[in-house]
């Protein structure tokens, strides 16, 4: 009995893949066994490997058991070190899952799926950029990289990165390669949970970030948030393709809501996801020449062209050719959208 509670005692401190494989060994060596000893009692060496499954989680069913004495004290000895082995078995997947969860909430674990959002540093503002993007598409997922020592975002479609985003091997277990996009928030708060005031500073850090992005990931589509707007030149070597301005957005749409009552709804509903109307991204249809051609069609299919890129201006050049690579934006609702892009050319 003694030898039997050693045998336990290191089977508990040995690694996982050998219990697995101790256990499957011990299983179907008992099984052969049982089926030599008494080919008559259980017919099948699968009948043998019912009853030894049986006999060390239960006591057995009394369908199958031995008659003879080998038999009988091979199933006293399963008894005795088949459970043992089984429960030894079962505790290491326990731990071994709880493992898994302790590291995902910390942040140890590598991201392997791809064409996912790359959010970095957790501030209110990426909270909000993460649940929009979760209730924007329902089969997107988000890798947030952050200092934190815990996620502080549980979701089974947000994957929790801890480290710094300067140094490579962190956007590596982001698995940024094959990212759709990644954005870069303004981190206002020190390792030592100390509030920055400076923007500059702010936006130093951020330029640090973006140019460890640019060194090996020029292919992601990159956004990054800015404090200052004067400190955007600053990002003129590095492959920067969108700016967000915080803090300065919100003034500006404060101060069209003053001069214009109602502005604010409007722009309101265009960066939120509603079902009467959002902005929507499309490709040009072979069958448009100008962008009269699109602005007419769209209208009847219930959508309004209102850009090309970042040029708002297009009704001022309703005539003009639109150029092949043009990345058309119009407002319409989901149905509309969904209706455009089964067409032709659309996306």
């Amino acid at each position: 009995m003694l030898f039997f509670t050693r045998l336990i005692l290191r089977l508990i401190r040995v690694s996982n893949i050998f219990v697995f494989g101790a256990a499957a060994v011990f299983i179907f060596s008992t099984s052969l066994l049982a089926y030599r000893l008494e080919p008559d009692t259980f017919e099948t060496l699968f009948n043998a490997l019912w009853w030894v499954m049986t006999t060390v989680t239960t006591v057995g069913y009394g369908d199958f058991y031995p008659r003879t004495t080998a038999g009988k004290w091979l199933g006293m000895f399963l008894f005795i070190f088949g459970v043992s082995l089984l429960s030894i078995t079962i505790s290491k997947v326990i731990d071994a899952l709880l493992v898994y969860q302790r590291k995902k909430e910390a942040g140890k674990l590598q991201y392997h799926g791809q064409n996912h959002f790359v959010i970095i540093a957790w501030s209110k503002h990426a909270e909000l950029a993460i649940l929009e993007i979760l209730n924007t598409d329902p089969s997107a997922e988000v890798v947030l990289i952050d200092s934190a020592e815990k996620t502080p975002l549980t979701h089974d479609r947000v994957h929790y990165v801890q480290g710094n985003p300067v140094q490579e091997a962190t956007l590596v277990m982001a698995n940024l390669a094959k990212a759709r996009a990644v954005f870069i928030f303004a981190d206002e708060v020190t390792e030592n949970h100390t509030v920055i005031r400076d923007t500059a500073f702010i936006d130093g850090k951020t330029l640090l970030v973006a140019t460890a992005i640019e060194r090996n990931y020029q292919h992601v589509h990159t956004i990054v948030e800015v404090k200052d707007e004067g400190n955007i030149r600053n990002f003129q070597h590095v492959k920067v393709d969108e700016f967000i301005l915080g803090n300065e957005t919100i003034s500006h749409l404060a101060v069209r809501s003053a001069f214009n009552p109602g502005a604010s709804k409007i722009l309101s509903q265009l960066l939120t996801r509603r079902d009467e109307g959002d902005l929507f991204q499309i490709n040009k249809n072979p069958q448009w020449t100008t962008y009269r051609d699109a602005f007419d069609d769209l209208l009847k299919q219930g959508a309004t062209l209102i850009a090309d890129g970042d040029n708002l201006g297009i009704n001022q050049r309703l005539d003009d050719k639109i150029p092949d690579q043009a990345q058309l934006f119009v407002i319409c609702d989901k149905a509309a959208y969904e209706r455009l892009v089964s067409r032709r050319g659309s996306r």
